[in-house]
């Protein structure tokens, strides 16, 4: 009988301890991926579901509720086996072949808790900040989607009176109100459309025998300082940053005393109104417009959906004849579908009071999908940081 000698052998049990050790190393970086992706993907799924069974609620004039993962802990236990067995040679041999294996096993704990509370509701009940809308519209959203499905109304002075057209079908500004945004967004298209805060210098004047030396040194921290000594006083400056205007030209080439007073003007508005100024000469100046649009919250999003499924539906409206060609101009803010059936080539639907709800299929260009993408970024916006402790929760473990 022929023995390896033991040199030999430590050698064959280093391999297979390599190789034991690889696969270990191997197995629990793939299943840690793949978990942490599919609970991504779940969670991403139940946020789209509630989002819709939430426009439905609305639909039937129920209230609004939503449920949110406030942690999920996982644990991943990694087993490993590993052995030699002489290899099928007979008598005439003394190789050694290496038995391993290896599995993984996920145990997670899933805590559920509803999103309620005061800070909560006071987000859902507040109307979207102006800043807000510069974020979206920042990411190339087209104005004439994000408008339609945050705005209320918009208001405007005729001969010192002022007139409301409401973004709402049972209302008769409805159609005027549709005209304005699809206005703007050609504008948009025509890249011409400016939707920033306004920049200014705002400057002071002190008497020279007014300012302390102590006072002017805390003046200089904050603003620019010039002396006049012909005038003996101090000229005080500072750059501002105003409140956001929609113009169809750029703001920066109005001269400074322009800007303070369009600021001005909007400083009148509400932070959940955005004022509009566009002017003649410019791209899109063939329909001036000239007012302030009001902002919804995010509860009356959802509602202005779920009326739209049914109760007050959305109508084709054309454009202004002053304004050009466009490319989308779609009869709904977002399309709703609700059917007995489940539907087909929806990407999900959600059941209620027996009737399935689903985001309408685009033909073309994805308009129901982004105005349902935005949706998900406003209530991302609106929903504060999940309590961990202090709330009924539910417990879920695999």
């Amino acid at each position: 009988m022929h023995c390896f000698p033991w040199p030999a052998r430590l050698g064959q049990y280093a391999l297979v301890a390599l190789a034991v050790g690889g696969l270990a190393g191997c197995v629990s970086p793939v299943t840690l991926n793949h978990a942490v992706m599919a609970y991504d993907e779940v969670t991403t799924d139940l946020l789209s579901r509630q989002l819709l069974l939430n426009i439905a609620r609305a639909r039937h004039h129920h209230p609004i509720h939503f449920t949110g993962v406030s942690n999920i802990a996982a644990t991943f236990n990694f087993q490993v086996n590993a052995g030699v067995t002489p290899a099928l040679t007979g008598n005439n041999g003394g190789l050694l072949m290496p038995l391993f294996g290896g599995s993984a096993a996920e145990n997670p704990t899933i805590s559920i808790v509803p999103i309620e509370g005061e800070e909560f509701t006071r987000r859902l009940l507040t109307p979207i900040q102006e800043n807000k809308l510069t974020m979206l519209l920042r990411q190339g959203t087209d104005i004439d989607l994000v408008l339609r499905l945050i705005t209320s109304e918009f208001r405007m002075y005729r001969q010192g009176e002022v007139v409301a057209f409401s973004n709402r079908p049972s209302d008769r500004g409805y159609a005027t109100f549709r005209r304005l945004v699809l206005h703007l967004s050609s504008i948009q298209d025509r890249n011409a459309l400016y939707v920033e805060p306004l920049q200014f210098r705002q400057s002071f004047e002190y008497p020279a025998d007014q300012v302390t030396p102590e006072a002017l040194a805390a003046l200089q921290k904050e603003f620019a300082v010039d002396y006049d000594a012909s005038k003996q006083l101090y000229r005080l400056s500072k750059p501002v940053t105003g409140r956001i205007v929609i113009t169809n030209y750029d703001p920066n080439l109005l001269s400074n005393d322009e800007r303070i007073r369009l600021n001005e003007a909007a400083e009148t508005s509400a932070s959940d109104e955005l004022t509009v100024d566009i002017r003649a000469d410019y791209p899109g100046g063939e329909y001036p417009i000239h007012g302030k649009f009001r902002l919804r919250s995010f509860h009356n999003i959802l509602n202005f959906l779920g009326r739209g499924i049914a109760e007050e539906q959305e109508y084709d409206v054309p454009k202004d004849p002053r304004t050009p060609e466009v490319a989308e101009n779609p009869v709904s803010a977002m399309g709703v579908l609700e059917s007995e059936r489940a539907p087909s080539g929806a990407d999900l639907a959600v059941k209620y009071q027996g009737h399935y709800y689903a985001v309408r299929p685009d033909t073309g260009y994805p308009w129901n999908r982004e105005a349902f993408r935005l949706l998900s970024q406003l209530f991302q916006m609106t929903v504060t940081e999940l309590p961990q402790l202090g709330v009924p929760s539910i417990t879920i473990a695999k």
